[in-house]
């Protein structure tokens, strides 16, 4: 709570960012508190966490948490939002952008990893999806983003288990905003093309990737604007369009 000019408390907003050590997770981590928002960040990498947070305390008097969390630990999912919601005095804002992509290898058939990708991509998002939207619809309001990618619209050779797990994450977004709509409750699908962090590196080929910062701008904006869907830039949308109608025949034969 901070004063207003007149001298009434007013509550700042606050927001859970999952996977915010690095990467869009932190650039968005940035981007929020330079809007005056209250973060709990939650990472596996505690120190980084920390170290971002009395970056944004110093940069911009923002309250910022760190807690330490591996998404694949989904039973500890409803202590830890509890204990979050209650250390923030509130929720209102709700990020998944924790992520993992192997580099890509048409000849790679690596279950391990393949069902490392579907925890970490689908399955921490659900088990931590599930108790916000609760949350939310019990309260009437509030807002829960997901991070989805251009590569959950096809199946594409290269990263089977990654394009699965996006499209997964993608539909059962869906399938929650149909839910909870009528609760006052936003769920926001953001479909990022090629960003500039770590995850690029095993891309098959860069396309004029943005910056993970130009990316958090334009997420912020879809967030404001309560967009259900948001290609992240919106030239994806268009390019998305036309990979969804690439004849199959075709499309196994590309690169992508």
């Amino acid at each position: 709570m901070e004063p207003d000019h007149q001298g009434a408390l007013i509550s700042r907003p606050k927001a859970l960012i999952i996977g915010a050590s690095s990467g869009i997770g932190a650039a968005l981590a940035r981007r929020l508190a330079a809007e005056a928002v209250d973060l709990a960040l939650v990472a596996r990498r505690l120190p980084e966490l920390e170290a971002l947070c009395d970056e944004l305390a110093q940069a911009h008097g923002t309250r910022a948490l760190a807690y330490s969390h591996d998404v694949q630990d989904t039973a500890s999912v409803p202590g830890l939002l509890e204990s979050i919601a209650r250390d923030l005095n509130g929720l209102d804002l709700f990020i998944y952008a924790a992520g993992v992509m192997f580099p890509h290898d048409p000849s790679a058939y690596d279950t391990e990893n393949d069902l490392l990708t579907l925890r970490v991509n689908t399955l921490g998002a659900i088990a931590w999806c599930n108790p916000v939207a609760q949350r939310f619809a019990r309260a009437g309001q509030g807002q829960i983003v997901g991070l989805g990618s251009i590569a959950g619209d096809r199946g594409r050779r290269a990263i089977p288990a990654y394009s699965a797990s996006k499209a997964a994450l993608e539909t059962y977004l869906e399938a929650l905003r149909n839910r909870v709509s009528s609760s006052g409750v936003t769920v926001t699908t953001i479909k990022a093309g090629q960003v500039d962090t770590e995850m690029l590196k095993h891309a098959a080929a860069v396309r004029g990737p943005i910056s993970a910062e130009r990316a958090a701008d334009l997420i912020w904006r879809a967030i404001r604007r309560r967009r259900q869907v948001a290609y992240i830039p919106w030239r994806w949308s268009v390019i998305g369009w036309v990979v969804r109608h690439i004849p199959s025949f075709i499309f196994r034969r590309l690169n992508l």
